[in-house]
């Protein structure tokens, strides 16, 4: 039986739904969303593959946040974020760009997800530079490819087991990574890991590059202490903050300056992570007014 909420409370969660589209998707996401799921054709990925269950659950929310903690460790990829990305100065725009491609890529048309990796190959191309230590870095560079893509892979997956409405089996988990596999390969990242047994190989072996440097400091500062968000926004972005950062591994604590509470993140932490993302499905599951119409 359909709950039926209180008119009230109906309006309340529709208002909630869309002051988070709009941050998310942004000024185009009712035309994109559109797009996205109505146009005819066919699609990389099944009604039912578990990059469509991960990639449409609100635990991308903690997800994201922890892919860009985590990404910010390789000097050469910060280095990158810091000079091109313009994530202080647009920082709702390089979301709303990173969502659009992941509901293009994920649940659009093939041929519109073929056009987004074009474009952010184009992007990548045109996207390079010197660290602040001396060291040349290309966006396109396969191998700062690889590791933005198993760090957020990774991350994207960790949420969704922890905090997804309906988490993944074993079986599950590795279709997952070779769901994106598939996408990664198209974005120029040479062998993908396909399993969760070939991308922990793939992030220790990143490990020795990676180091908190003065720009993944002030990135990570950034995001968890100053984004700038309203001031009504401010509690339930801390709780996704420590979400967040408490699936982090322990040594990057000290890397990025960040606390670490264990028991506090494996009891308090994770029990209000769970209701913020239900929370947040709860708000973003809320029917269109179309729908409430029919």
């Amino acid at each position: 039986m359909a709950t039926i909420s209180p008119p009230g409370m109906s309006a309340v969660r529709a208002q909630v739904r869309d002051a988070l589209f709009a941050r998310v998707a942004g000024p185009d996401g009712p035309r994109n969303r559109a797009r996205i799921h109505d146009s005819p054709g066919p699609r990389w990925f099944e009604p039912d593959s578990p990059i469509r269950r991960v990639h449409g659950d609100t635990s991308m929310f903690v997800g994201g946040l922890r892919a860009l903690l985590l990404q910010s460790l390789h000097p050469l990829a910060m280095a990158a974020v810091a000079a091109h990305s313009g994530y202080r100065g647009d920082p709702w725009g390089r979301l709303q760009r990173t969502s659009t491609f992941l509901a293009v890529t994920t649940f659009g048309t093939a041929g519109d997800a073929e056009e987004a990796v074009r474009v952010v190959r184009g992007v990548h191309g045109r996207v390079a530079g010197t660290s602040p230590d001396g060291q040349p870095y290309r966006a396109a560079d396969p191998h700062l490819l690889t590791w933005v893509h198993i760090a957020e892979i990774d991350s994207f997956l960790r949420a969704h087991q922890r905090y997804g409405a309906h988490p993944l089996d074993d079986e599950g988990c590795d279709r997952y990574i070779a769901e994106t596999a598939v996408i990664a390969r198209k974005l120029g990242v040479p062998e993908p890991p396909r399993t969760r047994s070939e991308l922990d190989d793939a992030l220790a072996a990143y490990r020795p590059e990676l180091r908190g440097t003065t720009e993944a400091r002030q990135a990570a500062r950034f995001l968890l202490l100053t984004p700038p968000i309203p001031w009504a926004a401010r509690v339930p972005y801390a709780v996704l903050a420590a979400s967040a950062v408490g699936m982090l591994p322990a040594w990057t604590r000290p890397q990025l300056r960040v606390p670490y509470a264990p028991l506090a993140e494996a009891t308090a932490v994770r029990l209000a992570g769970r209701a913020l993302v239900k929370a947040v499905r709860w708000a973003m599951t809320a029917p269109l007014a179309a729908d409430r119409a029919a």
